[in-house]
C-alpha cells in the first residue's frame, strides 16, 4: 500500500511537467559572496572556492567540455592523486574522474562507474506509462517523466550511462540509478529544480575505503587568496545554569564554506535578560575563528532563561546567526 500510494504521488507530480524544461544553471553570485576579488585561473587549471580544491590538467579539460559540469559533477573534494591501482583519480561530488593515458586524446578521462558500485536496491516503484517513459533494452529499464527530461538534457547515455535500476524509494525520496551517476527527486525545492544527481563522489570515496585526510582543503595552486563564500555560526554557553548573580561566558564560533575558521568576523550579541532588559555585546573572532564574551549575572529571577541571540557579517555582504541560552537556577 504504501509503495503504490508514493508511485501514484510522483506520477501525478511528474506528468504536470512540461517538456521544455528550463535551462537549470548554478548561478555563483560572486558580488554577493566573494570578500576579495576574483583571481584570474590558469587556462589548465582552477580552483573550487566552495571546497577549496583545484582541477588541473586533462581533468579540468574534461570537465570544461561538459556542459553544466556543477549540476552534474559537483565541485571536487580531493586533489587529483594516484590511488592504489596506480590510476590518477580526483574525487568530486557526484563524481570521480579516471585518466586512461593509454587511450586516444580524448577520450583519456572518463568517469568511475559510480552508479553501478554503490547502488544497493530499495523499495521498487510500478511506473508503466509507455507516453512518457523510455525503455533502454540495454539493461531493461525505463527511464521517465522529469527524469527523462533530466537525463536527454543532460547528455543522456553518453554522461550517465544505461539506466540499471528501475524507479525506487530510498532514503524518503525517489531515486533511479545509472551506470555512471544517480538521479533523485526532490519535490520541496522550486519547479524547475527537483531532479538533481546524487552525491556518489563522496558516498563512493567513503565506501572504496579512501584516506580522509585527502578531503582536507588546500590552497590554490596559483597563490590567490582564498574567498570566504558562506558563514556558519555557532555559540554557547560556558555553564548551563547560573545562579541569580554569577558570571557567564558566551562562546562563538565562525566558519567558512569548508568550517575553516573565520577570524575577524565582527558582529554583536543581544542578551535577552529574563528581568526584561536587553544588553548588547561586541563580538570580533581571533585567529581560531573564535570570541568569548564575558557576562555579569545581577540579580536575575530564580528559573529564568537568557536567551543570546548572535549576529555575524563578514567583508562587505556576508552576514550570519545563531542563538544559545542558559538558565538561571538560584
Amino acid at each position: 500500500m504504501c509503495r503504490a500510494a508514493v508511485c501514484t504521488d510522483f506520477v501525478c507530480i511528474m506528468k504536470g511537467m512540461k517538456s521544455a524544461w528550463k535551462f537549470l544553471g548554478l548561478i555563483i553570485a560572486l558580488s554577493l559572496l566573494a570578500v576579495t576579488p576574483a583571481q584570474a585561473q590558469s587556462p589548465d587549471s582552477k580552483f573550487f572556492h566552495e571546497t577549496k580544491h583545484n582541477v588541473t590538467g586533462e581533468f579540468w579539460k574534461y570537465y570544461q567540455s561538459v556542459p553544466d559540469a556543477e549540476t552534474i559533477f559537483g565541485y571536487p573534494i580531493t586533489e587529483a592523486f594516484t590511488n592504489e591501482d596506480g590510476m590518477l583519480v580526483q574525487y568530486f561530488q557526484r563524481a570521480r574522474f579516471e585518466l586512461h593515458p593509454d587511450l586516444p586524446a580524448g577520450q583519456q578521462v572518463q568517469l568511475t562507474p559510480l552508479g553501478d558500485l554503490t547502488y544497493h536496491p530499495g523499495a521498487q516503484l510500478n511506473v508503466d506509462n509507455p507516453l512518457a517513459c523510455r525503455v533502454y533494452p540495454e539493461t531493461g529499464y525505463p527511464v521517465c517523466f522529469s527524469f527523462l527530461e533530466f537525463f536527454d538534457k543532460h547528455g543522456g547515455v553518453a554522461q550517465f550511462g544505461f539506466p540499471v535500476s528501475p524507479f525506487e524509494y530510498q532514503d524518503s525520496m525517489i531515486v533511479q540509478y545509472f551506470q555512471k551517476g544517480r538521479l533523485e527527486w526532490h519535490p520541496w525545492k522550486p519547479d524547475g529544480q527537483r531532479v538533481v544527481t546524487g552525491d556518489l563522489g563522496k558516498i563512493y570515496f567513503d565506501q572504496a575505503g579512501e584516506d580522509p585526510a585527502r578531503l582536507a582543503p588546500v590552497s590554490p595552486l596559483n597563490g590567490s587568496a582564498i574567498r570566504v563564500l558562506s558563514l556558519s555560526v555557532r555559540a554557547f554557553s560556558w555553564k548551563a545554569v547560573t545562579h541569580s548573580t554569577d558570571r557567564q561566558r558566551i562562546f562563538v564560533i565562525v566558519q567558512d564554506q569548508t568550517l575553516q575558521p573565520v577570524p575577524n568576523a565582527t558582529g554583536v550579541a543581544k542578551v535577552h535578560w529574563p528581568s526584561g532588559s536587553e544588553e548588547l555585546l561586541p563580538i570580533s573572532t581571533d585567529g581560531n575563528g573564535v570570541a568569548t564574551l564575558s557576562l555579569q549575572v545581577l540579580g536575575q529571577p530564580y528559573g529564568g532563561l537568557v536567551n543570546v541571540e548572535v549576529l555575524i557579517t563578514y567583508g562587505e555582504n556576508l552576514a550570519g546567526e545563531t542563538t544559545t541560552s542558559f538558565r538561571i537556577w538560584y
